[in-house]
């Protein structure tokens, strides 16, 4: 085999050739990670792939690089991705570009929340290359502005999280419409239930590639908990901000009118932090996410789905405000940081009710999660009903008057004792 001293001989020996090596020299890309090292030569040698491999390993070059390689710039549409949000298909399409940076490929997104017009120009320049959101994929399909008749590779990213959202029948309308000879690949951190239904009706002797079987989430993530009452929990981030100073964080809440309420309080509170969820018309997403990889908005509050997509290398910091109410999301929440070898932290609140929750998620990623001290934040009692009735527990707590106690330093004290009345984690039950 012919060397190429400047080109990663790491990624030729999978199979891959000059303008993708040249891509990959280009970005400092050296070494493949375990999904792209199994993937790569599967995809080229044609084959069916489920891959299986925990957020932030390089899943999307993994199935990227192989297929562009394969696509003959001579030809119109090869090549469609269907992805569960417009951000990770924003993500895809820029990862797609950079890998061929050396090729004459087009790449075009397909999403909605974008102007229609434009997107039916661009499939109208012959892409090589589509990846969408299935509603919007749809869409175009019935007007007729794109056709799959030619299409040869097919992959749906991140299928666990479509199927969870409710986009079964548009994926298998959309793989329906595919009636060339073409290969699939279905690319998750979770691969089980549903998806292997949809594998043995649209995929053939699929080679099944799983490099996180043992451990779901990344060892670089260091995981810790917090408990804490409903009424204390602002507080208690605003300490946990204060003692962590991330760089970079996500903020995650469980409803769309919590991530609005969350920004705002923490935008009053002099924090820069700006809000993300499907609310947001699409301009002003982008706009944020622009701002968030240049760490001009170091504290993002996203909800899930919005969140799906994020692709920043350097998250310090994931901080699940609201306890996931699937375990399995948990997975991709803290999956955002320590990407692709970096290192991060992972903090989770938890109530006292919700003890047997973190229990499930210890048992998922088959880790114990630790508790983590906060300097300075002491667990305050439940709001008088007075207070509840005219003010927010937060301001009914702040405008108490100072006492000599208040007015000394608080002890490195952690919420409330996930003990007693509570189901908790079998570790703190006394025996």
């Amino acid at each position: 085999m012919h060397r190429h001293p400047d080109l990663p001989q790491a990624f030729a020996d999978l199979g891959l050739e000059v303008p993708i090596l040249r891509a990959l020299a280009a970005l400092d890309y050296r070494e493949p990670t375990p999904i792209q090292r199994e993937l790569v030569p599967l995809v080229l040698a044609g084959k069916d792939v489920l891959g299986q491999a925990r957020t932030g390993t390089g899943k999307t070059a993994a199935f990227g690089m192989p297929a562009l390689q394969l696509i003959n710039p001579a030809d119109r549409l090869q090549f469609l991705v269907l992805t569960p949000t417009r951000e990770l298909a924003a993500q895809v399409v820029g990862e797609f570009r950079r890998l061929a940076q050396f090729m004459e490929i087009h790449c075009v997104p397909v999403y909605g929340g974008t102007n229609m017009r434009e997107q039916l120009h661009q499939l109208g320049r012959r892409p090589h290359v589509v990846v969408g959101t299935p509603g919007r994929m749809l869409d175009v399909i019935r007007r007729r502005a794109l056709r799959l008749d030619t299409v040869r590779f097919a992959v749906l990213d991140e299928v666990d999280r479509m199927l969870d959202i409710g986009f079964r029948d548009d994926i298998q309308r959309i793989l329906g419409e595919i009636r060339h000879p073409h290969q699939t690949m279905f690319v998750s951190a979770t691969l089980e239930g549903e998806i292997n239904h949809l594998a043995r009706k649209y995929m053939t002797d699929p080679v099944e590639v799983n490099v996180s079987r043992d451990e779901l989430t990344v060892a670089e993530v260091s995981q810790h908990y917090c408990t804490v009452e409903p009424w204390d929990k602002f507080r208690l981030l605003r300490q946990v901000l204060k003692q962590e100073k991330p760089r970079l964080a996500i903020i995650f809440t469980n409803t769309k009118h919590a991530a609005r309420k969350l920004a705002k309080r923490l935008h009053g509170e002099g924090i820069n932090a700006r809000e993300i969820h499907g609310d947001l018309i699409q301009q002003k997403r982008e706009h944020i996410m622009d701002r968030f990889k240049k760490h001009k908005i170091p504290v993002l509050v996203a909800t899930d789905l919005a969140a799906r997509g994020i692709d920043v290398h350097d998250i310090t910091h994931i901080i699940n405000y609201d306890s996931p109410q699937d375990i399995e999301i948990y997975v991709h929440r803290i999956g955002r940081t320590a990407r692709m070898g970096a290192t991060g932290k992972a903090i989770t609140f938890i109530q006292p009710d919700q003890g047997e929750q973190l229990f499930e998620i210890e048992k998922l990623i088959n880790k114990e999660i630790a508790q983590l001290q906060v300097e300075g934040f002491k667990a305050t009692p439940p709001p008088r009903e007075e207070d509840r009735a005219g003010r927010t527990p937060l301001a009914a707590v702040e405008a108490a008057p100072a006492s000599p106690k208040d007015a000394t330093p608080a002890p490195a004290v952690q919420g409330p004792s996930l003990s007693g009345k509570y189901p908790v984690p079998r570790r703190f039950r006394r025996r």
